[in-house]
């Protein structure tokens, strides 16, 4: 593919609107092309458009001068079609497929192969990924699951022992996680190919031209992506290929704003573009990823021991993306709400956090002014929410793994989500009292269990809803900023096998849910969700979700309850400051935000029990609402200002 072409894409993707149809759902004749030259750009502060990655004043690619809580923004407004994603690239990248008439999940692929590019701290094409997608059409939700899985070598002691058999083995080298043990066998390439299978309009070959574009062409490293480098630089040393990709040629780490290219990553696009998904799971892909999994000595002068992963290409032959029931339910008889099933833990925490919350009038307790970042939150607020957390985590901790391995207690997900259990936990909460602290999981029958805290990292999100209303909400990771740092073909492995309990059983010896097993996947806190209007699957109201490993779940609970308790705009919702808590006696009360008075908020929960962490957290939420707005209805996005992403969609934002 020439040069010329890939920019003729990049430019000019309506003109190629029908050449790209034919391959998912779609014909020749349906695509809801939109013709507005200001589609999918920004407005500059002279009121004129202005093309992402252009380079021109204004454009919102370029690097950020000090990374930081941005201040100042507001939501945006399009009638058809919209965008949200953590970099300004990725978001171009889907905005163009849909303004060439692609759907949602069109729009998912061309992002992830860009933030797999610009954003590779967060995510790789050789990742795990979740998928809530509504079909506007049947007025469906299905859940997608492209989480990893374990080797089918790998046992309990995977993680914890170079020699699994033998309990006097070291652990593995440098460390679980820059070894090659914590590499899993990617899914979210399988899980985006599924899908497209099933709801696409464009031919998915043309989906990956604004990656190829931009690594072979070049692009700015943006501001999060250079501290990453820097942050990570000894453990990418030991790896040739992201020394090549990622350090100038005096062995310095190339720093933001620099312009770089990634030619073997275009070439890996390239590859996925003509071969589907497969090209990753077989072939010369496929043993390329195994081949640097395995890798026994690192690449540096020292030639650094470490202990290799045991995948296998059977392990990649063999890995299936999945299709889940939605975890669903009802919302104070006015909302439905559906999330990511297992082996995501985030879903059901945050559908117990709600069926906990409904017991309670939080309308009430809403932030003060906020016009202003989505404004301070109130004390009784973030208790309420943060102690409903409390609860749903000891739930989580104990209970949720992947379910295709240990099942849920009871009945399943009914039982956890049974709205007289969850009455029940509510009673447990003092309004006017003191905070819970640690609690127990609920008595959900007799499952023997040992409790598993195991922390999560990293972490990308983006919305999407296309001009035939159809929508996406996905969640994709690396896990650890920068994943496991082995690079292969321009992109990073991850550590994700490091989300599942290093030990297989307590202190006790109980067994833990969340313990390796080959072929298993490890416990996620992933929750992309979507909103609906009523008591059933109908109107659709939000999608959102975000990054953040553990506190997902936080962070996304705080923008449904501002949106559908608090009636804050979009960006109000996803700028409000982050609250929560774990299990814990820590209470979390985002401090990015500096210029926000947050003295009165922290000490009156102190006053309440709670002992308070203000540190600045770095989430990443996005969201996308429909609303009435002035008698019409409008698609309403909000962008986090922790984040360097933009919202696009037709016409000029």
């Amino acid at each position: 593919m020439s040069k010329r072409n890939i920019r003729l894409w990049a430019l000019t993707p309506v003109a190629l609107a029908l050449v790209l149809s034919g391959c998912g759902s779609g014909s020749d004749n349906d695509l809801a092309v939109d013709n507005n030259a200001q589609s999918c750009s920004v407005v500059s502060s002279s009121g004129s458009a202005v093309v992402v990655g252009s380079g021109v004043a204004g454009d919102p690619a370029a690097p950020e001068a000090a990374s930081g809580y941005r201040l100042g923004y507001k939501a945006k407004q399009s009638s058809k079609y919209m965008v949200v994603a953590n970099t300004p690239l990725a978001t171009k990248a889907g905005c163009d497929v849909l303004k060439a008439g692609g759907t949602a999940v069109d729009a998912a692929v061309a992002v992830q192969a860009v933030l797999g590019l610009v954003e590779p701290q967060s995510s790789t094409i050789a990742g795990s990924a979740f998928m809530m997608y509504y079909d506007a059409t049947t007025k469906k939700v299905v859940a997608y699951d492209g989480r990893e899985t374990a080797p089918a070598a790998a046992n309990g002691y995977y993680l914890v022992r170079q020699e699994q058999g033998d309990a006097l083995s070291p652990a593995p080298v440098p460390s679980a996680r820059r070894s090659g043990r914590s590499i899993g066998v990617p899914g979210v390439m399988r899980m985006l190919d599924m899908a497209h299978k099933e709801h696409g309009k464009l031919a998915w070959g043309q989906l990956f031209n604004e990656g190829v574009n931009l690594a072979t062409n070049g692009y700015k490293i943006p501001t999060r992506m250079g501290s990453a480098i820097s942050g990570s630089a000894s453990s990418l040393a030991l790896d040739a290929n992201a020394v090549a990709a990622y350090f100038n040629a005096d062995g310095t780490p190339k720093a933001s704003g620099t312009v770089t290219t990634n030619l073997p990553y275009a070439q890996s696009l390239r590859a996925l573009a003509s071969g589907g998904a497969d090209a990753m799971y077989s072939g010369p892909m496929a043993q390329a990823i195994v081949a640097k999994a395995a890798q026994a000595v690192g690449d540096d002068a020292a030639k650094t021991p470490i202990t290799p992963s045991l995948m296998t290409l059977n392990d990649l032959k063999n890995y299936q993306a999945k299709k889940r029931e939605p975890v669903c339910t009802t919302y104070r008889a006015s909302y439905y709400v559906c999330t990511m099933s297992p082996p995501s833990s985030g879903g059901i925490a945050i559908a117990q956090s709600l069926g906990i919350l409904e017991n309670f009038d939080l309308s009430k307790y809403g932030p003060t002014n906020p016009a202003n970042e989505g404004g301070v939150p109130s004390v009784m607020g973030v208790h309420l929410v943060s102690e409903a957390e409390r609860l749903a985590y000891a739930d989580r901790d104990k209970y949720v793994a992947d379910t295709d391995f240990i099942p849920l207690p009871g009945k399943g997900v009914s039982t956890m989500l049974d709205k007289a259990y969850l009455k029940q936990r509510a009673a447990l909460i003092q309004p006017d009292g003191k905070s819970l602290g640690v609690v127990s999981a609920g008595a959900l029958g007799d499952v023997p269990l040992g409790v598993d805290k195991t922390v999560e990292y990293g972490t990308t999100h983006f919305s999407i809803v296309d001009a035939y209303g159809n929508v996406v909400s996905m969640t994709s990771t690396v896990e650890s900023s920068m994943g496991s740092y082995h690079m292969v073909g321009g992109f990073l492995l991850t550590n994700q096998l490091t989300d599942f309990s290093a030990q297989p059983a307590d202190s006790a010896g109980v067994p833990i849910a969340n313990r390796v097993a080959p072929g298993k996947r490890p416990r996620s806190t992933m929750a992309p969700t979507l909103v609906f209007k009523g008591t059933e699957l109908g109107d659709f109201v939000m999608a959102t979700g975000s990054p953040g490993g553990g506190t997902i779940i936080q962070y996304v609970l705080k923008t449904v309850v501002g949106a559908v308790d608090w009636n804050l705009d979009a960006q109000q919702a996803t700028s409000l400051v982050n609250f929560g808590a774990t299990n814990s006696a820590t209470t979390n009360v985002d401090g990015a935000n500096t210029a926000l008075d947050l003295t009165g908020l922290i000490d009156g929960l102190k006053a309440k029990g709670h002992t308070v962490n203000n540190a600045a957290q770095s989430s990443g939420v996005s969201t996308i609402m429909r609303v009435n707005r002035n008698g019409q209805t409008r698609l309403e996005g909000g962008v986090d200002p922790r984040r360097e992403g933009i919202v696009l969609g037709d016409g000029a934002l």
